[in-house]
């Protein structure tokens, strides 16, 4: 066997345990106190003098039945001023921005924040005053509240829907004790210390203290996909005493304990407390709790106190701070609207100053232009200077922003029109929970993505096996050969199979059914025994609680195979073996940890032989496998086939024991199992002198189902340049595991774990503490001879000691002693610890640096805290844009700290979904949003942009090239009512829809050339060049549109013997000449054409000349004659053939140099987007084709060798109820005759 390639380690004196989830905040006095006790003994630092010990606050105390203990004094906060309030939350969730009193002033401010509404709104004011103002006031205010009204409008909808769902979740009901008895109230009236009643499938409102259920011994059980995703049942267990003597409820009403705790924090695998009561202390722990937003299951009634409430949560803890997300392209606009402000104040700085100058030299002489007020050149230049502002506004479009705006939301509805993401099998379509991030999602570099409930479905299947050296599984006769693609096996005969369990190797079913081989009937029987799993008979039909997904495949395919789990005691197990009932009994239950990885059974068989089972994982079974054992050379091949297969293993094994070596051993177990002083480890010293000489039966393969698609998704996202990282709390080989299946990692790459990372980079920082210039040179070498041959497996713990984030206060406590002590002394304590924060900063710079040159990165065993901060490290080091995707609770930090957050909807946890952007149900839908309507979208986003820019420098720099022929008078080069209409009706609606609508290539080319995405990655299609490209394509079009009719007004003569160079006719001409121009110059840059653009493009020009003539008739001059004074001046002028000759001119020098640049781009330098756009005809028969020969391609595994991760549970089993009988009623068991079916975990039923 071929191990898989390695980076080479150096061991390290004290290494993380990659088992343990660390938590690197939120740590309690007690624990901060005992770290600087051992940090002080370690360094053998003098204890410093002692003082007065500061009096400590009141700790995390809850009486039971008295809500006036929470507001004593010594419980109140300090909100403002002398103004206090309960330390103690109530259980009202708030997460809207407004109410009906600060909607309106809130909203404004917050609009008013961004820079151009203020500026406008300045604009506005300064229209109003008489002596500055050249045009009127409402050319300002009417785009003004339309864009201020659609957005409140946008975000009060928004914040409406907020309120609904915090309604809905606050007025949920439950049962509390309140004057004795239980009372219906809503969620939001509970507090802490209420006594709590909860029904079978029920959301726990809040953190409560478990004090009894309608189960034995107080079990409940919970499912915890609002967590962590994971829909397989776990257990939580009431302290003996509340079990004992809180059944009723007047027992309850007379409850009175004092719960001492922990302070409320983020950590999910940790709670510590004791009650008080009756002068007796029990310690508590998380066993005992049960955590917001889980269900109750199987459990019909269950009690509890109130620990924490609303945003005291575990789960609200986790949520992190809502972040206000902006794109890129936002920021980059923000920047250049700052960048055409500067431009507009020099602009309007020089037309000022040459007003000044024309006045003294010029306008002061002339009588005819005296006005009578006196002014000083100085002052009317101070005057002209404001004036040009308003004129030259323009540049600074605020419609640009409605337009945005308007963009914005037809992408999220098409994102939520598109059926291509809409999953028929829970009704779930894609959902657009934010409308101003469309763009952004174009511009992906990083996705980080959990893995339970995102990438697989959390369903395990019975695969493959290995019996005796034969394997089974593989399509094959009853008699052993071949059948191709055969038909699944009949499993009719068997009362109790699943109808939904399939197997497609009828060689073992035959062999079964015939008992020709024993090895096979142990092994199944060893599956039906060798197990924590619960049963519970649920109307005539037995239902199978399993403490992973994993332990319950086993156990529902031995059924299948007709060896069926029917019922178990505290010390008896009762099967079904082909139809014969026997009960065996259990001797001992040698539980799973994640340092054994492997668990046993020792059971009496019915004729008194005594057998140990164990199953495990393969490296751990071969260890304890006797001498003489048969079969191991051709069960491991079949291990390393099934690995390679990404299937997850377990090896299979047995050992008869003595009466008198079991005596011997259970007396050595029996003081081991009461041992007061690491009673774990006693029973593994005892666990291992039992489990050995095994005798190798086989190998189970189990699939963990990723979901459809997941392996072509991500290769698909991989060739577009897209980095994927997988975040999840689950286990090394879990993680690595899935890692194979999903093909983010394959058998030549070569994988670093934490200690080859954590070499590494210590000698990086070795490397640059040697240097002298190493503070002020950024060292260039890679870390990995081939960049694109490493892969990166860190657990939790490995994260927080190349980071340095062990500890948050101790860790700022350690850098000051350090560096203290790095300067007094040549040669450091700890050479391995940074001396400052900026060592510390280059040490995660580093790390980034070094991850981003893998091509795969697993972060497993990790806290929804740190899947937050390695999300934040990359956007801080790589300036990336980043996308986060899970399912549950333990994302939302992450999925609130990166650039766009995604949600998988559709699953029983919606808290995901809640914090998110995007939702939708699977991942492989994120492929056609990111290539599809991502990439859509920014080339839509920039080539609006770019063209908006374009069109309005265009349009207001004609003003700038008629002031020098005006006295730089500030009067403006068209009609007033053109000016406000421009952006408004003449040239908006192209423009919008090339936004909307416009297309290089289809949904079906996006997908099929990855590579189109680049652009996006790259910026390179709307920067700061594109920018002023756009600005001098605008200088150029003002140019002609200016000087061209200016040239061709000079001393002409019209047909009727009139000259028609006046000022009016003149702004016909030019605006006519820049209505047409704009108006086709949109044309030439839309890709995709529809009747809607066509009619547009017409209908924009048909709508400037309708309007045109109406307004400069004489008729509206009559009823208003100040406001519209061009009467006639449009029919006057475009009679004239001479002037539409000029227009024609003026049109085609305007486009023709356009038409020339994009015909050598396109033939000269295209795109990669040009080049599938030129074969496009070829590649849409291509795919026609293929669509009509297409087949299901059978799937195709890698070729390599390697060990796979063993399948065994998540967490430890249920092996301590089961052992003590804590699980097992008291009342006498009646079978009744089971239905045909069984199922192995309960499907979730509606509330």
């Amino acid at each position: 066997m071929s191990a898989r390639p390695r980076a080479g380690s150096q061991g390290s004196l004290e290494e993380p345990d990659d088992e343990v989830m660390p938590y690197s905040d939120d740590e309690t006095d007690e624990e901060l106190q005992s770290e600087d006790d051992l940090d002080r003994a370690e360094d053998q630092l003098p204890e410093p003098e002692p003082r007065p010990a500061p009096v400590p606050e009141a700790g995390w105390t809850i009486l039971a039945n008295d809500r006036e203990y929470c507001k004593r004094p010594e419980f109140q906060k300090k909100v403002f001023l002398c103004i206090k309030k309960s330390r103690y939350s109530d259980n009202a969730i708030k997460t809207y921005k407004y109410n009906f009193l600060t909607f309106l002033p809130l909203n404004l401010y917050e609009q008013f924040k961004r820079a151009a509404n203020l500026y406008f709104l300045c604009l506005l004011i300064l229209q109003i005053i008489p002596q500055i103002s050249t045009l009127p006031w409402y050319t300002t205010l009417v785009p003004l509240v339309l864009v201020l009204g659609i957005t409140a409008i946008k975000d009060l909808v928004d914040d409406l829907a907020r309120h609904r769902m915090d309604k809905e979740i606050n007025n949920r009901r439950c049962d509390v004790l309140l004057n004795g008895r239980f009372e219906e109230t809503r969620w939001m009236h509970l507090q802490v210390g209420d006594i709590v009643r909860l029904k079978k499938n029920d959301f726990i409102p809040a953190d409560i203290l478990l004090l009894s259920s309608s189960n034995p011994n107080s079990l409940c059980y919970v499912e915890t996909a609002e967590l962590d995703g994971e829909t397989n049942l776990k257990f939580k267990m009431g302290l003996k005493v509340t079990d004992e003597q809180l059944q009723k409820e007047d027992q309850m009403a007379q409850f009175n304990a004092l719960i001492k705790c922990e302070e409320p924090n983020n950590r999910l695998d940790k709670f510590l407390g004791t009650m008080i009561w009756n002068g007796e202390s029990y310690s508590l722990d998380l066993d005992n709790m049960l955590l917001r937003g889980c269900k109750i299951r199987n459990t019909e009634m269950t009690h509890g106190m109130v620990i924490f409430a609303g945003n005291d949560t575990k789960i609200m803890r986790n949520g992190g701070k809502t972040r206000f997300k902006r794109t890129t392209i936002d920021k980059l606009m923000n920047y250049m609207v700052y960048t055409i402000f500067g431009l507009l104040v020099l602009l309007c700085a020089g037309l000022a100053i040459g007003h000044t100058y024309w006045y003294e030299s010029i306008g002061s002489k002339a009588w005819y232009l005296n006005d009578g007020l006196g002014h000083s050149s100085s002052y009317r230049g101070f005057l002209s200077f404001w004036g040009y502002i308003i004129i030259l506004n323009t540049m600074v479009p605020i419609s640009l922003y409605v337009s945005v705006e308007v963009i914005r939301l037809g992408q999220s509805k098409f994102i939520n029109w598109d059926l291509q993401m809409y999953y028929a099998e829970k009704d779930t379509p894609a959902k657009a929970r934010t409308t101003t991030l469309n763009e952004q999602l174009g511009q992906i570099e990083y996705i980080f993505s959990d893995k339970t409930g995102t990438l697989t479905q959390n369903i395990m299947a019975f695969k493959k096996c290995t019996v005796s050296g034969r394997t089974y599984g593989d399509s094959t006769s009853a008699d052993g050969g071949a059948l191709g693609r055969g038909k699944p096996v009949d499993f009719s005969w068997n009362k109790y199979f699943d109808k939904n369990f399939q197997f497609d190797d009828h060689s073992l079913i035959s062999c079964i059914r015939s008992k020709k081989d024993a090895q096979v009937l142990e092994f199944f029987k060893l599956l039906s025994l060798c197990h924590t799993v619960m049963v519970e008979q649920k109307e005539g039909e037995l239902v199978y609680q399993a403490a992973s997904p994993d332990e319950g495949a086993l156990v529902s395919a031995a059924r299948n195979f007709g060896f069926v789990f029917l019922s178990r005691t505290q010390d008896t197990i009762t099967i079904l073996e082909m139809d014969q009932e026997v009960t065996y009994t259990m001797l001992a239950l040698l539980d799973f940890n994640s340092d054994r990885k492997r668990m046993s059974i020792i059971l009496k068989f019915p004729n008194g032989r005594i057998r140990l089972y164990c199953k495990g994982a393969d490296t751990v079974v071969y260890e304890r496998l006797n001498p003489n054992s048969m079969h191991k050379e051709s069960t491991q091949e079949a291990l390393d086939i099934f690995a390679n297969e990404t299937l997850r293993t377990l090896c299979l094994g047995y050992k008869d024991i003595s009466q008198e070596e079991f005596d011997a051993w259970a007396l050595k177990y029996q003081q081991a199992s009461i041992s007061m002083g690491n009673r774990e480890e006693a029973l593994d010293e005892v666990y291992e002198e039992i489990e050995n000489n095994l005798m190798l039966i086989g190998a189970t393969a189990i699939e963990d189902k990723l979901q459809d698609g997941v392996p072509e998704t991500i290769a698909k996202l991989a060739k577009a340049d897209i980095k994927i990282w997988v975040l999840t709390g689950d286990k090394k080989e879990t993680a690595e595991n899935i890692g194979y299946s999903c093909e983010l990692l394959t058998d030549d790459m070569k994988i670093h774990y934490g200690e080859d990372v954590n070499v590494q980079l210590r000698n990086r920082q070795t490397q640059r503490r040697n240097d002298p210039q190493g503070r002020s040179k950024k060292l260039k070498e890679t870390f990995f001879p081939e960049p694109g041959k490493n892969a990166l497996i860190i657990t939790g713990g490995w994260l927080n000691e190349i980071l340095y984030e062990k500890k948050k206060k101790r860790r700022r406590l350690r850098l000051k002693k350090l560096r203290k002590r790095y300067r007094n002394s040549n040669n450091p304590t700890d050479v391995n610890q940074p001396i400052d924060e900026w060592e510390k900063e280059k040490r995660q710079e580093d790390f980034v640096d070094m991850a981003c040159e893998c091509s795969s990165v697993i972060c497993c065993r990790v806290t929804p805290k740190q899947k937050a901060n390695v999300v934040s490290l990359v956007k801080r080091y790589k300036k990336a844009v980043t996308l986060s995707i899970g399912d549950g609770a333990n994302d939302v930090n992450m999925i609130k700290t990166a650039d766009i957050g995604v949600g998988i909807s559709g699953q029983e946890g919606m808290q995901a979904v809640m914090s998110s952007d995007y939702a939708f149900a699977q991942f492989r839908f994120l492929q056609r949003l990111l290539l599809v309507h991502g990439r859509w979208s920014y080339i839509r986003m920039c080539k609006f942009l770019r063209y908006f820019f374009y069109k309005n420098f265009a349009f207001t720099l004609v003003h700038f090239w008629f002031s020098f022929f005006n006295g730089f008078s500030s009067q403006t080069a068209y009609e007033d009512w053109f000016i406000t209409l421009y952006n408004v009706c003449y040239s908006s609606l192209p423009v919008l829809l090339v936004g909307l609508l416009d297309q290089d290539v289809n949904d079906k080319l996006s997908l099929r050339f990855p590579k189109l995405y680049l652009p996006g990655q790259q910026g390179s299609l709307f920067n700061y060049r594109n920018f002023f490209i756009s600005l001098f394509h605008g200088i150029f079009t003002s140019l002609i549109i200016f000087f061209i009719p200016y040239g061709a007004f000079r001393q002409t003569m019209g047909q009727d013997g009139e000259a028609p160079s006046d000022y009016q006719s003149f702004a016909v001409v030019a605006a006519s000449s820049l209505i047409i121009t704009v108006n086709l110059q949109i044309s030439l840059n839309t890709s995709y054409w529809t009747f809607v653009n066509f009619f547009a493009v017409i209908g924009s020009i048909a709508l400037y000349f309708g309007i045109m003539f109406d307004i400069h008739s004489a008729g509206i001059h009559v009823i208003f004659p100040t406001t519209f004074t061009f009467t006639g001046a449009a029919s006057n002028a475009l009679r004239q053939p001479y002037l539409w000759l000029t227009i024609i001119l003026t049109v085609g020098i305007c486009l023709l140099p356009v038409i020339c640049i994009q015909f050598l781009h396109q033939t000269i330098w295209p795109s990669d987007g040009d080049k599938v756009q030129r074969n496009r005809k070829k590649y849409e028969l291509e795919d026609e084709e293929e669509e009509r020969r297409k087949k299901k391609p059978a799937f195709v595994r890698g070729g390599g060798s390697r060990r796979s991760a063993y399948a065994f549970s998540h967490s430890r089993g249920y092996a301590d109820i089961i052992a003590t009988g804590r699980s097992v009623r008291q009342r006498p068991r009646v079978r009744p005759e089971l239905r045909d079916s069984i199922r192995e975990v309960p499907q979730a039923e509606n509330i």
